[in-house]
C-alpha cells in the first residue's frame, strides 16, 4: 500500500530524470495529473497523457531536457507530508532559486504553480519545489 502518492510521483520523476528516460509512467490519479499539468505550464515537463494498461490508467508523463541532453529538472522535492502540512499565505511566497524554479501549490482553486497563486491572489498547502 502506498501512504505518499505525491512522494511517489516525485520520485519517479526524479528518477527518470537522472536515468534520462524520455517518459516516467506512474499509477493515474487527478491531483497527479494537476500537479504535472502546473510542471508543464511553467516548463518542466513536456507533455503527459492518460493510457490504459489492462484494467486501470497510467499518467505518462514525457519528460524535457536542454538541446544538449541537459535536465531541464534539477532537483524536485516533496513538502508538505501526510504527517506535517505546510501551508502557505500569498504574502509569504518568494522566488524559489531567485526565479528558476517553482513551487506547486493545491489551492481552492485548483493546483498552481507559486507564479500563478501569487497572480490570483491566493495561498494554499506547498506540495513540492522543483528547480
Amino acid at each position: 500500500m502506498m501512504t505518499d502518492p505525491i512522494a511517489d510521483l516525485l520520485t519517479r520523476i526524479r528518477n527518470g530524470v537522472h536515468v534520462e528516460r524520455p517518459f516516467v509512467d506512474v499509477p493515474f490519479s487527478r491531483l497527479k495529473a494537476a500537479i504535472v499539468e502546473a510542471l508543464q505550464r511553467e516548463g518542466f515537463v513536456w507533455d503527459h497523457e492518460v493510457v490504459e494498461s489492462g484494467n486501470h490508467r497510467v499518467l505518462r508523463v514525457n519528460l524535457k531536457y536542454g538541446p544538449n541532453g541537459e535536465h531541464v529538472i534539477q532537483h524536485i522535492e516533496r513538502i508538505s507530508k501526510p504527517g506535517c502540512r505546510v501551508y502557505m499565505a500569498v504574502n509569504e511566497m518568494k522566488d524559489i532559486r531567485q526565479g528558476t524554479g517553482i513551487s506547486v501549490l493545491s489551492t481552492s482553486r485548483g493546483v498552481l504553480s507559486n507564479r500563478e497563486a501569487r497572480r490570483q491572489g491566493i495561498g494554499g498547502e506547498l506540495l513540492c519545489q522543483v528547480w
